[in-house]
């Protein structure tokens, strides 16, 4: 029992400490499962504090350790947040009779607990898992019973184990959760024999934290273990900042930073790849998945880059709307006539008529179109501006959780003419790969995308790799339309791609304006000011500040990151109707954070919490409701703010852009264009000029690492 601790002093407050007692209570705990309020004995102290966090999982009578730190609050005082815990068994009478009749083992009430205690004593536990045949002399206990006891004591005592062993390691309890539901009783000898490879199988670990664990194993720092476990750990993360490879040079150097020997780096990937776990072409390193990907994706590109005989006496023929330019004139023929197209173009350059254009022309050549977008929401979109049906492209292929797999593909293919990819920017390596398996033969496709928004967040720059290759025809449309150009967005989109700061709605302009700049330099006047815009736009502009406007931020982490917003931003837009206010809450606008097959609910997309219940979190996405456990929702965030670059895809009535001299690193024009383009009503940008003047000056572009462009290149120019 931890007898050192009293309660906090100024000195203390804030720093990690470890506190041991029984649970006597539970105050209060979320409805979505993740977050409670228990008083706790101390018992040496005959004392009890209140702890606050993820401890939901204990029961009352339950002894626990807790680590964490002391923090007072103004409203409920003196509080221990905890950011682990630990089962503790007892080993006192009293402590044993109360951990046995508190209802964690199935079976055993107050009275038997006593009647355990009182047999056995001290030794009541061990006699439990070791000879569970003597519990048959407690009356009220049959062989049935003794063995049923003895299992439950086994396992509470096994997690008990196996948390002390991740607690020691500051594993916290939704991690540990995820590796014992994986690992279950072989938890900790997975972790001792190679925690480098469960940083690979399990999401959240990292190689941090299994350098860790490897360290406290006493894994050395030129095991071969770890040198593998850096390289797969660099080219994961490779993948997850866009490369679809990584060059051995940059492996080497990524080494370094994690003070991973450079000499075991090439005897690593060379393992690895014996091991089936990378590839290795021509000094780059892949994941296999991404060189399939890459290698697949450019063969049927190469596939379908090639003109339709017989088409172009058919597309001399059709009568075009005359209020087409002879740009778009160009895209609809090109399109009718080619395999492969891409139609690019900036806001107010007419990209939806053009794509209306291209439709009405396939479908009056008796061709069958299918129309499909990456997210949800541009999805919905196109079939508000078609009006025909448009699907993700995850719903186009139909996932099959039976096999784990797309439904259609090479053999199954889609039965159309043409496949029209909206937002195409934001196609991937490995779902362009997927849809390009499903496109039959005779098919054509067309990638319609605005080329100067950012990469897609994914592995592989499809759109930009395809455009420069030269291997297929691109109508990039430059005219802005008059109507278009009375927008102040619009003007100011185009101003940024120019390199210039957008400039607002100017004063004596009929109407209440587009477009708006609030200047503040300082996080606190930043939030400030954000709280009182979200306060005008509603009676200024009649838009619900929840529901229609969107804030976009370039970063998840500091004080204006989306993390601290969305937390300011939740007790703004839908402050908490009971309880401290942690957790997510009926009404909450949320953001799915990587695809899920399963529940057809993908990276991106955002949804709203209907009801929080039993431990289970509803929330309706554009897909329908779906439910979320506990250990679920670290696939959903709030999403009152938002990254620019999850909102890629998206449209909203008002967008409020934060920008920030600490988001300097971020800054460049694709990221500020973005945010400007996912407007069309309102947009207001609230920060340091500064900031604002630096993105838009930026010409930097993420570069990937990737070769499809040079394999299609290939593709295309080798003998058939």
């Amino acid at each position: 029992m931890n007898e050192s601790l009293p309660l906090p002093t100024p000195s203390r407050a804030g720093a990690e400490v470890v506190v041991q007692g029984t649970v006597a209570e539970q105050r209060w705990a979320s409805a979505d499962g993740r977050f409670a309020v228990i008083r706790v004995e101390l018992e040496a102290r005959s004392e009890s504090i209140t702890v606050i966090g993820d401890v939901a999982g204990l029961a009352e009578g339950e002894d626990a350790r807790f680590r964490g730190a002391w923090e007072e609050h103004a409203k409920y005082g003196a509080r221990f947040r905890a950011v682990g815990w630990t089962p503790v068994l007892p080993t006192t009478r009293a402590g044993l009779a109360r951990f046995l009749g508190s209802g964690l083992i199935p079976g055993v009430g107050p009275a038997l607990a006593e009647r355990l205690v009182g047999t056995f004593g001290d030794r009541t536990l061990d006699v439990i898992t070791q000879q569970s045949a003597r519990l048959r002399e407690v009356q009220g206990i049959g062989a049935k019973r003794a063995g049923a006891i003895a299992e439950a004591v086994r396992a509470r005592r096994a997690d008990a184990e196996q948390l002390t062993f991740l607690h020691s390691l500051g594993i916290g309890p939704a991690l540990s959760r995820k590796l014992l539901r994986k690992y279950e009783g072989r938890t900790v000898e997975v972790l001792r024999e190679d925690p480098y490879l469960a940083a690979e199988e399990v999401r959240g670990i990292g190689f941090r934290t299994a350098d860790q664990i490897g360290r406290a194993a006493g894994i050395a720092t030129d095991d071969p273990r770890r040198a593998a476990g850096a390289v797969l750990h660099l080219v994961g993360k490779g993948a997850d900042d866009g490369h679809v490879f990584l060059p051995i040079d940059v492996l080497r150097d990524g080494a370094r930073t994690l003070e991973v020997p450079e000499d075991l780096v090439d005897p690593a990937v060379e393992t690895l790849e014996a091991r089936q776990m990378l590839i290795v072409e021509d000094g780059g390193v892949y994941a296999p998945p991404l060189h399939r990907a890459e290698v697949r994706a450019a063969e049927r590109l190469a596939a379908l880059s090639r003109p339709r005989a017989g088409r172009e006496s058919a597309a001399r023929a059709l009568t075009l709307p005359t209020e087409l330019s002879d740009q778009q004139r160009d895209a609809v023929r090109a399109a009718l006539t080619n395999g492969l197209m891409v139609l690019t173009g900036g806001p107010g350059t007419g990209k939806t008529t053009t794509v209306e254009a291209i439709v009405d022309s396939h479908t009056a050549l008796e061709l069958r179109v299918t129309l499909c977008a990456p997210t949800g929401r541009a999805a919905k979109r196109m079939s508000e501006a078609s009006g025909r049906e448009a699907k993700t492209i995850h719903r186009l292929l139909e996932w099959n959780p039976a096999t784990a797999s797309f439904s259609r593909d090479a053999k199954s293919p889609l039965d159309t003419d043409l496949v029209l990819v909206d937002e195409a920017s934001m196609l991937d390596l490995p779902l362009a790969r997927a849809l390009l398996d499903a496109i039959p033969a005779s098919a054509s496709l067309v990638l319609v995308g605005d080329v100067d928004q950012l990469p897609p967040v994914g592995a592989g720059q499809v759109l930009r790799e395809l455009i420069r290759s030269g291997t297929a025809p691109v109508v990039r449309l430059d005219r802005v339309f008059r109507q278009a150009q009375k927008s102040a967005i619009v003007r100011g989109a185009h101003d940024i791609l120019h390199g210039r700061v957008p400039s607002p709605t100017p004063r004596g302009d009929k109407g209440p304006g587009d477009l708006f700049i609030v200047r503040a330099r300082e996080a606190a006047a930043i939030q400030e000011r954000l709280v009182a815009t979200l306060r005008r736009i509603p009676e200024a502009y009649g838009l619900d500040a929840r529901r229609d406007v969107q804030v976009l931020v370039p970063m998840r982490r500091g004080p204006i990151g989306t993390e601290n917003l969305n937390q300011v931003l939740q007790d703004e837009l839908n402050p908490s109707r009971g309880g401290p206010g942690a957790g997510l809450r009926a009404g909450d606008k949320v953001m799915q954070l990587r695809n899920d097959y399963e529940r057809e609910v993908f990276n991106g997309d955002i949804g709203w919490v209907r009801r929080v219940a039993d431990g289970v979190t509803y929330v309706e996405f554009d897909s329908g409701l779906r439910s979320y456990d506990a250990d679920a929702l670290d696939a959903l965030a709030l999403a009152y703010a938002s990254t620019i670059h999850k909102a890629q895809g998206s449209e909203f009535p008002g967008v409020v852009v934060v920008l920030s001299g600490a988001h300097h690193v971020l800054l460049n024009r694709s990221l500020l264009y973005t945010a400007v383009t996912r407007a069309k009503r309102l947009v207001v940008l609230v920060g340091d000029e500064r900031a604002i003047a630096r993105a838009a000056r930026t010409g930097r572009e993420r570069q990937s690492h990737c070769r499809l462009a040079e394999r299609l290149i290939g593709a295309t120019t080798s003998p058939s």
